[in-house]
């Protein structure tokens, strides 16, 4: 993909209104947020208070959304009569997954939700399965690092971090707000960036989770809105693996990925199997813990986060979306193209095509970590080591 392509041209009239549509209702309907577990440090004293044998039920917050209607308006955009065959592929399979979003949505906490978890994220294939429990097996942790970065270090260094993308491009920006009720470290949700109030991490691990969060998720957000299709701004259909993917081979790129950061996303996949079989938080925290020796912050956070809803399948997508991007360099793949916007590896064809169309142009801005001299040889590695070897035992010096 060339990355110094001309102004691309507009959509045309019927498209472009669709594809705004869909972009406004991507952004009333916050899915994750429905589905993140407020009260989390009650949660912890509870289930630490019963002998890590009991877990409370879980609360959440309500959207402010009509379900039913919003879902009467979602089937009602003329897809259909779309003016191009190949934008109105995409559009309406964008369509199809805001539908399941909010059919996940409406089964939150019903005998439902599994079956829409399924059908939205996946379960865990076989092979999946395997590839985390090899992780699991035979990877180790890594060096004990302390954690002596706490919120203040971490907001300097992203402050900093955005001030260098800011002078490359004036108008570049992401919305950041501290919460102490997050029940993760930080994450990006539609272009604002949440952190833990209570962060506390290794000093290596800073700019490594910043190029993960800024360098891939703010970055193709912002390269996204310069293409003439939305979508590529908020999102293609199951843009999450490939966007996951890359977040933590970022966290590699930048010179520090640890072994237990490998485990606990192997961890998510063998989570989200036995929540799947209907296990809850005791049993899968107990396997993660004692049986596969995870932290108990981790144990519990992961175990949390798979029974989110009545069963959350999405977590096995981050190691299945590193898995299948790093197939994708073993075959030489551009990893420049990557970074237009927030796509699916299945629409890499697709976006060739809207280039040739003149409605996809190369990223304006690449991430700060390409610009490492160490760089070059670290995304070598990537095309060839298998995913399990993509780990390190120490920072780099």
């Amino acid at each position: 993909m060339n990355a110094t392509a001309a102004t691309p041209r507009p959509l045309p009239p019927i498209a472009a209104g669709v594809d705004a549509a869909l972009a406004r209702m991507d952004a009333e309907l916050d899915w994750l947020m429905a589905l993140s577990p407020v009260g989390n440090v009650e949660l912890w004293e509870a289930f630490e208070g019963s002998g890590r044998t009991a877990m409370p039920e879980l609360r959440y917050i309500d959207l402010d959304i009509d379900l039913h209607a919003a879902r009467r308006r979602l089937l009602e955009l003329p897809v259909d009569r779309v003016e191009s065959p190949l934008l109105s592929g995409l559009l309406a399979e964008k369509q199809r997954e805001l539908d399941r979003q909010l059919e996940l949505v409406r089964m939150r906490g019903t005998d439902g939700f599994v079956n829409a978890s399924i059908d939205l994220f996946g379960g865990v294939e076989p092979p999946l399965l395997e590839l985390a429990q090899e992780i699991l097996r035979d990877v180790e942790p890594g060096a004990p690092l302390q954690a002596d970065a706490g919120i203040d270090e971490f907001m300097a260094a992203l402050e900093a971090e955005l001030d260098w993308y800011h002078d490359r491009c004036p108008d570049f920006h992401a919305e950041v707000v501290v919460d102490t009720d997050l029940n993760s470290l930080m994450l990006v949700n539609h272009g604002t960036f949440y952190v833990d109030g209570n962060l506390r991490i290794p000093h290596a691990r800073v700019q490594p989770l910043i190029q993960h969060e800024i360098g891939t998720h703010v970055v193709t957000r912002h390269n996204g809105a310069r293409q003439p299709l939305t979508q590529l701004k908020v999102g293609l259909a199951h843009y999450d693996p490939l966007q996951e993917g890359l977040g933590v081979l970022a966290e590699f790129l930048a010179g520090y990925l640890p072994g237990e950061r490998l485990r606990v996303l192997a961890a998510r996949v063998l989570a989200v199997h036995m929540a799947l079989e209907g296990e809850g938080v005791p049993a899968i925290f107990d396997a993660l813990h004692n049986i596969h020796g995870l932290p108990t912050d981790d144990a519990f956070d992961v175990a949390v986060r798979a029974v989110r809803g009545g069963g959350l399948s999405k977590d096995a997508v981050y190691l299945r979306g590193l898995r299948d991007l790093v197939d994708y360099l073993h075959d030489d793949g551009d990893f420049e193209a990557l970074l237009v916007g927030k796509f699916a590896l299945s629409h890499r064809v697709v976006l060739d095509q809207l280039l040739a169309e003149g409605w996809v142009v190369g990223p304006e801005l690449l991430p700060r970590y390409m610009t490492d001299p160490a760089f070059a040889d670290r995304l070598a590695l990537c095309r060839s080591l298998p995913v399990q070897h993509l780990y390190h035992m120490e920072p780099a010096s």
